[in-house]
């Protein structure tokens, strides 16, 4: 059984050292352990410094591509290097290294697919109140888009089965924490949570650069992934919140109209009928996009065919 420790890195020389060194040398279940360092495009010695640190394999990107694209380079890495499961954690050593015991036990005894390390979010000292409701707030809507019962969606301390990295396919270019989660629980892999630590900061968070623009981002990736993967949901959902208001509207100038007062609210009545054609219109586009997501699970399922061919 070979685990592959990844760790995708940005100007993260000083703090790598903590990190590999609190990595677990020897596991129980797990023959081989090996680490890939993923440096996105560092303009300091973090490569050269990962090298030095015994860092089995290193991939460079030339620029830097962001934390989506580094983190699923890292998986097709992984794969490709024959892994038969996969942590994923920081390179600012936000984790314990030794809770990989603990993330990884649910592979181990395949019970679950993906698993993702639960911050003590009540508890934690550098969280303010307002960043703890949002995390919840934004873990609870990735539950309900994903089916799943994750406890902390932007945890990025995380491991997955070979079979699982096969099936993950990261469209986001800001982050992949929530993306993974939506796809794993559409496709109908088991997620689950175990309680992880956390170590003190090293320095200020890179991607939430501002409370707002972190959620607005956060946002628009769950929008788009839930159309992805639940069209049908999705357009249905927003041609109701069209078709309600037009069917009030109609039904109020009816009213009137029967009352001998229809003609002084003919702007409600066009209001209304252009309501109820755009929730006409989203209904199409709901049974269209579910058709459409019919081909692109049939491509995806091929190509995770054709990856188990390639490797015999």
């Amino acid at each position: 059984m070979k685990l592959i420790i990844q760790i995708p890195c940005h100007n993260e020389a000083k703090a790598l050292p903590q990190t590999i060194a609190a990595l677990p040398k020897e596991i129980e279940g797990i023959t081989t352990i090996e680490i890939l360092v993923i440096d996105d495009g560092s303009i300091d010695l973090t490569s050269e410094v990962a090298k030095q640190l015994g860092a089995q394999h290193i991939v460079r990107n030339t620029q830097q591509l962001g934390l989506a694209k580094t983190f699923r380079k890292g998986l097709n890495k992984s794969l490709e290097l024959g892994a038969d499961i996969i942590v994923n954690t920081d390179g600012d050593n936000q984790y314990v290294g030794e809770d990989i015991r603990k993330l990884i036990a649910p592979l181990l005894d395949q019970s679950a697919d993906i698993v993702i390390g639960a911050r003590p979010i009540k508890t934690h000292e550098e969280f303010s109140v307002y960043k703890k409701f949002l995390q919840r707030l934004g873990s609870l809507v990735v539950r309900w888009a994903s089916g799943t019962s994750v406890i902390d969606a932007p945890s990025g301390f995380r491991a997955f089965t070979r079979s699982a990295a096969k099936q993950i396919n990261v469209f986001s270019d800001y982050t992949y924490t929530l993306e993974t989660i939506i796809q794993g629980g559409v496709r109908g892999l088991k997620i689950v949570s175990v309680p992880i630590r956390t170590n003190r900061a090293t320095r200020p968070s890179r991607l939430v650069k501002s409370i707002s623009s972190y959620v607005f981002r956060s946002s628009i990736t769950i929008l788009r992934i839930f159309a992805v993967y639940r069209p049908f949901v999705f357009f249905t959902l927003l041609g109701l919140t069209a078709l309600i208001p037009g069917f009030a509207l109609g039904l109020r100038f009816l009213v009137f109209y029967l009352q001998g007062d229809g003609q002084g609210h003919v702007q409600s009545l066009l209001l209304a009928v252009a309501l109820t054609l755009s929730g006409v219109g989203s209904f199409m586009l709901a049974v269209m996009a579910d058709l459409i997501s019919v081909n692109r699970r049939l491509l995806e399922e091929l190509s995770v065919r054709l990856r188990n061919i390639e490797e015999g």
